[in-house]
């Protein structure tokens, strides 16, 4: 700090060549007219024709801030042809905490018309279409990803809901439930029951909708969000949708984070990529997922 420089302290050897992609930020404009960031990664020189999958992915709440930081784990995603995106929603802290309360109680929509406008936009750039497109969230993302997929199942072709909160008129009632009503509301209140039923994806789910091609990810030791929640969504997407097949993955041992084996952490990885690739149209020639 006495020089005012920097110099390397640590470097990871990985198996991959970072220079291959590069990072951009483009900007949606929401249904209010809100722009909303959504950082996009993909392979340099890679043409914007429509045909690459890609994969979203949003959280939107409780004042967290989707901040820069390494994934290592997206490198297979984008050895496949991939673009994967992030969305900057309302409902974190990126742009302080009037962003934060755009994005909850009774503002909770916002985050799922910023998210949909991210995936349109990313559509109209190009960078992929509806049929290859894939969104990916966990916990109060995936509320975020079972709302987007209720509300506009024909904008994409994968859903991977992680740990998720999906019946809104009754996560108060389970697990750390109650000590999210500062952030949801609560069916309790009648004015807030009236918001939370308007959204809340396991309220929405109609017979004979293609909704897209659904891995629900839950854990078995759950103990912040209820399992049920992931149980309920897989039944009724299985029992209504006319649309792509709907799995249920239970990771044994384990609680709201996940397992805390790397094995466990790479096959369900692995899962996600192999379900969604197998899903997404075949319009671009892809390499297996097994690879």
């Amino acid at each position: 700090m006495a020089r005012g420089g920097t110099e390397m302290y640590s470097r990871v050897k990985l198996p991959v060549d970072p220079a291959l992609y590069e990072t951009e930020q483009i900007f949606a404009v929401s249904n209010d007219g809100t722009r909303v960031p959504v950082f996009v990664v993909r392979r340099k020189g890679a043409p914007r024709d429509g045909k690459a999958p890609a994969l979203l992915y949003g959280y939107g709440g409780f004042n967290v801030a989707i901040t820069p930081a390494f994934k290592g784990s997206i490198y297979p995603w984008l050895e496949q042809g991939g673009v994967y995106a992030e969305a900057v929603l309302r409902g974190g802290s990126e742009y302080g905490e009037d962003w934060h309360r755009a994005g909850m109680l009774r503002n909770k929509q916002h985050v799922f018309d910023d998210f949909i406008a991210a995936a349109e936009e990313l559509v109209r750039r190009g960078y992929t279409k509806p049929s290859r497109l894939a969104i990916r969230g966990g916990s109060n993302g995936g509320l975020l990803v079972g709302a987007a997929e209720t509300q506009r199942p024909d904008l994409f072709a994968v859903a991977l809901c992680h740990v998720p909160l999906i019946d809104m008129l009754r996560y108060h009632l389970y697990g750390s439930g109650k000590t999210w009503i500062p952030e949801y509301g609560t069916a309790d209140d009648p004015e807030q029951f009236k918001y939370l039923a308007a959204y809340s994806p396991q309220q929405r789910i109609s017979d004979g909708v293609k909704y897209p091609a659904t891995l629900v990810l839950s854990a078995d030791a759950d103990d912040r969000v209820d399992p049920m929640h992931a149980r309920k969504f897989a039944a009724a997407l299985q029992h209504s949708s006319a649309g792509g097949p709907v799995l249920l993955r239970i990771e044994k041992h384990s609680g709201h984070g996940g397992a805390d084996l790397v094995r466990a952490t790479i096959e369900k990885t692995a899962d996600e990529y192999a379900f969604a690739l197998s899903q997404l149209s075949p319009s671009n020639s892809l390499r297996t997922a097994s690879r």
